[in-house]
């Protein structure tokens, strides 16, 4: 006796499916390969030339930033430009305070001061592009 295989749309349409999910799931896995870790300051502080820290960078959408500080001393807030340019932070701002935090980068600038009082000011602040 002979076994008839029929393959129908049905099937067609699952292997479609599954070959879609299998493809959307490498190119996350092959982001988060290939995201960079770029370390921002040191455990005494934000000791760094701010101004200059991100030249000769190039920054990914996914890419981690870990920002080391004292955090007795400092703080990193994510802002938005007008937070960045007037050195405040708003009560959605991100706040961040455990002396080793990791952002990680979206696309576009994104912007990180440090707001205790007079620190932005002072310039410890940041700028970075991530394409």
């Amino acid at each position: 006796m002979a076994l008839k295989y029929h393959q129908g749309r049905c099937s067609a349409s699952r292997a479609v499916a599954l070959a879609t999910a299998l493809l959307v799931s490498l190119a996350l896995h092959l982001e988060t390969i290939h995201a960079a870790t770029f370390t921002v300051g040191d455990s005494s502080g934000w000791d760094f030339s701010v101004g200059s820290w991100t030249n000769g960078k190039q920054f990914k959408v996914g890419d981690m930033l870990i920002f080391n500080y004292n955090p007795s001393v400092h703080n990193v807030v994510i802002v938005d430009v007008n937070g960045y340019n007037s050195c405040t932070s708003s009560a959605t701002s991100t706040v961040f305070s455990s002396g080793n935090d990791q952002v990680k980068l979206s696309k576009g600038l994104n912007y990180f001061i440090c707001s205790i009082p007079g620190h932005c000011n002072g310039g410890l602040k940041i700028t970075v592009n991530a394409s």
